[in-house]
C-alpha cells in the first residue's frame, strides 16, 4: 500500500511539473508569434517610409537644380541589407535630410507631390511609434518570462535568450555600449 502511494505521489508530482512546462512552453509561443507580427509590422512601414523617401528623390530633382546625389543616404540603403533597427536609425538620417530640403527650397514645399509624402511620411511616423511601442510592451513581457524564476529553465532548456528592445537610438551611444546583461 505505502509503494502504491509513493508511486502514486510520484505520478501526480510528474503531471504536475509537466503541466507546468506545457503551460509555460506555450506561454513563450505566444509571445514569440506576437513578436514576429510586431516585427512585421515595423517592417511594413520601414519599408514605406523608405519607398516615400526613395519617391522624394525625383520630386526633388524635378524641382530643384541641384548638383550631386540628392539624399545620398537613401541611394546607399539601396544596395544594403540591413535590420529593421539599423534602417529605422538610417531613414531617420535620410528624414532630417528630407527636411532640410524642405527648409532650403521653398518652392518645393508647396508643391503637390512633396506635401503628399511629407504628409506620408509623417503618418508613418505616428504608425511606427504606435508599432515601436507595442514591440517593446511585449519584448518587456517576454524578458520577464525569460529571467524570471522558474520559467527561466524553460528558457534555459529551449535557448531563448533576452530581447532588446527596439528603441530607435543610435548604438554607438556611449549608453548602450556600457550595458552588459
Amino acid at each position: 500500500m505505502e509503494l502504491f502511494m509513493f508511486i502514486l505521489i510520484i505520478i501526480i508530482i510528474t503531471c504536475f511539473i509537466l503541466i507546468w512546462y506545457i503551460t509555460t512552453f506555450n506561454n513563450y509561443q505566444d509571445y514569440i508569434i506576437r513578436i514576429n507580427e510586431a516585427e512585421t509590422s515595423i517592417d511594413i512601414i520601414l519599408r514605406k517610409r523608405f519607398d516615400l523617401l526613395n519617391k522624394s528623390i525625383g520630386v526633388i530633382k524635378a524641382n530643384c537644380e541641384i548638383e550631386g546625389e540628392i539624399l545620398e543616404s537613401i541611394v546607399k540603403l539601396r544596395s544594403r541589407k540591413l535590420t529593421n533597427f539599423d534602417l529605422d536609425r538610417q531613414l531617420y538620417d535620410a528624414i532630417n535630410e528630407f527636411n532640410r530640403y524642405r527648409e532650403q527650397y521653398d518652392d518645393l514645399a508647396k508643391t503637390e507631390g512633396f506635401i503628399k509624402i511629407d504628409i506620408a511620411l509623417n503618418d508613418t511616423e505616428a504608425e511606427i511609434i504606435a508599432s515601436r511601442k507595442y514591440y517593446n510592451d511585449i519584448i518587456t513581457d517576454y524578458n520577464k518570462l525569460v529571467t524570471k524564476f522558474p520559467s527561466n529553465f524553460v528558457a534555459k532548456m529551449r535557448h531563448y535568450e533576452y530581447k532588446t528592445y527596439f528603441d530607435g537610438k543610435d548604438m554607438t551611444d556611449d549608453v548602450v555600449n556600457d550595458f552588459k546583461l
